[in-house]
């Protein structure tokens, strides 16, 4: 128990450091900020690690990119939209791109698209200009998908989970 408390708080602290890196500085820079593929590994955080852990990588990972990169303006928005995205993925069964958490990409990007379009409008008092980024949003949500479908088929081929579950004991 103890000792996957342990690996829980290690997974989730290098995969809140992979979500920074992929976010903060592998991006593309847009009128309204940025567009990155850091969600794609917010998505597969959340279908290996327990709930409380997910949630930590999606909202840290990303107030980290916000505030060190000069964003710091969108990070409260941020915490919000990837700990609410992380909630429609499931870390149970033996298999990362299960049906649930492939149909779990409709609501994150909705949650994504919508959530900085209304973050955006809210902080702006405009809700017309904000819709310029939308297509950034969109553009984001399907590369983080295709990021997170690749990383799921090669670790379901790799039976990484189950190699986890297992405590990485080889059988």
């Amino acid at each position: 128990m103890k000792n996957e408390k342990v690996r829980n708080m290690c997974l989730a602290g290098i995969f809140t450091a992979i979500v920074f890196v992929f976010t903060a500085y592998l991006h593309i820079p847009s009128h309204t900020g940025y567009t990155h593929v850091g969600d794609g590994f917010i998505y597969f955080a959340a279908t290996l690690l327990p709930l409380p852990y997910a949630v930590f990588v999606g909202a840290a990972g990303a107030l980290l990119a916000d505030c060190l990169t000069g964003f710091a303006i969108w990070a409260p928005g941020s915490v919000i939209i990837k700990s609410a995205a992380v909630l429609c993925f499931s870390s149970k069964g033996k298999k990362i791109l299960s049906v649930r958490n492939l149909v779990a990409l409709v609501p994150a990007w909705t949650l994504c698209i919508g959530g900085y379009y209304l973050y955006e409008a809210l902080i702006t008092g405009n809700f017309v200009a904000p819709a310029a980024g939308i297509p950034g949003y969109i553009t984001q949500s399907a590369l983080s998908s295709v990021l997170f479908v690749v990383l799921g088929f090669v670790s379901d081929k790799m039976k990484l989970k189950e190699r986890m579950l297992s405590g990485g004991q080889e059988k």
